[in-house]
């Protein structure tokens, strides 16, 4: 059975044929990525590893920053759906956005390949967007079309209480800021001075400064951020989310992707 997609004006007809070598390059990526890092892994070196042809990746993928945004999107689906198991049932929406972004830092602390795979989500115009707005199913506001379950979305559910005049379009700029300042963390690695437990708080200072919670809030919320061992829950996730990514490529994780994990 063919579907026929369009793809930046383009139709364009997925075969079985094509959605195996879809796969095969999906499969290569996460390898490469993880062994290499984004920026480390060129498009020669997935074209060899999945075998496929040059023209099979580009009518898939058109460049690496489309295999970036695949890859994007099933990592945050991921990790926030594992960052709730961390909440407790009677936590409030802010305490689960501190734990979820505090993980997504700790993470990138974990492994530099991972830190470059993160940054570059949060750099690149397609993973951006995926980001801000993680489907297509938009909802009318003043301004823009913001989609229903995006991200936007989300945080307006957050933090609307915190800020009542604003709307979902309010919201969309301010996550734009937000974001902005998750890449800058994330891109500035942790050292003897610039502890993790010093990033978590300053971040977390910030970002939630920004949506409006009130100060005596916010100090409850970094406290017990910092009261979790956040190394420990992020290598847990970590290792679950690239389970989740050999199970949902068919890959086994082999010792040089453990390896480069440590």
């Amino acid at each position: 059975t063919n579907n026929n997609t369009k793809k930046e004006g383009i139709s364009i007809t997925i075969t079985h044929t094509s959605m195996a070598a879809k796969k095969r390059i999906l499969t290569a990526c996460v390898r490469l990525f993880i062994e290499r890092g984004y920026n480390g892994t060129t498009v020669a070196e997935i074209i060899k590893e999945a075998d496929v042809s040059a023209s099979s990746f580009q009518n898939i993928f058109r460049s690496k920053d489309g295999v970036l945004s695949e890859f994007a999107a099933f990592m945050f689906a991921g990790q926030f759906k594992a960052a709730r198991t961390v909440a407790d049932p009677g936590d409030s929406p802010a305490m689960l956005y501190a734990i979820e972004t505090a993980l997504q830092l700790t993470i990138t602390e974990l492994n530099d390949n991972l830190r470059d795979i993160y940054v570059e989500a949060y750099s690149h115009e397609a993973t951006m967007e995926y980001i801000y707005q993680s489907t297509t199913a938009g909802t009318t506001s003043s301004v823009r079309t913001i989609p229903a379950k995006s991200t936007t979305a989300e945080l307006y559910r957050i933090f609307g209480s915190y800020l009542p005049d604003y709307t979902e379009s309010d919201f969309y700029e301010l996550e734009i800021g937000s974001a902005g300042i998750m890449r800058g963390y994330m891109s500035r690695g942790c050292d003897m001075y610039f502890t993790l437990e010093r990033k978590l708080e300053r971040f977390l200072s910030m970002s939630l400064g920004v949506y409006n919670v009130p100060e005596d809030e916010r100090r409850r919320i970094i406290d017990r951020i910092l009261e979790l061992d956040m190394r420990a829950i992020a290598t847990s996730v970590l290792h679950e989310l690239v389970q989740m990514l050999a199970d949902h490529f068919d890959f086994a994780l082999d010792d040089e992707i453990e390896s480069a994990l440590v």
